[in-house]
């Protein structure tokens, strides 16, 4: 029954989004990072991105990619993609999916349209780069 299903939450893993170089946010790529907080290691991860909303009055869906990681150690930054400055204007979601003592966790990071902005940047841990994260 329902009561039978343990509730587990995803708690310290991130997905960050990071420009390459601070001073030149125009770049062409930025990197996208998940983002291990843990003290212990999570194993077959599994991260699906895609794209979509409205971009210059027209509907804008981009191809879905997916990435896998046999495992990711703690205290870990993994760099998944890199993304173009131009998907900023529509939802960017990458729904990561992980295995930790033996129970399988998932979550769905959404970065909004207009979130990815220098007025949001925080220092991303374990990167020590300034960029945007959900935690």
């Amino acid at each position: 029954m329902k009561k039978d299903i343990p509730d587990l939450k995803v708690e310290e893993v991130g997905v960050a989004i990071v420009p390459k170089d601070v001073d030149r946010l125009q770049e062409e790529l930025w990197d996208v990072f998940l983002i291990n907080l843990k003290s212990t290691k999570i194993k077959s991860v599994l991260i699906s991105s895609r794209g979509y909303g409205e971009m210059d009055g027209q509907q804008a869906n981009t191809t879905v990619l997916r990435h896998f990681f046999e495992e990711i150690a703690p205290q870990t930054a993994v760099q998944v993609e890199p993304i173009q400055p131009k998907l900023f204007k529509i939802a960017n979601e990458f729904w990561v999916s992980f295995v930790l003592e033996e129970h399988m966790y998932d979550k769905k990071y959404v970065f909004v349209k207009g979130s990815i902005d220098r007025t949001n940047f925080i220092n991303v841990p374990l990167i020590n780069r300034k960029g945007i994260m959900i935690k």
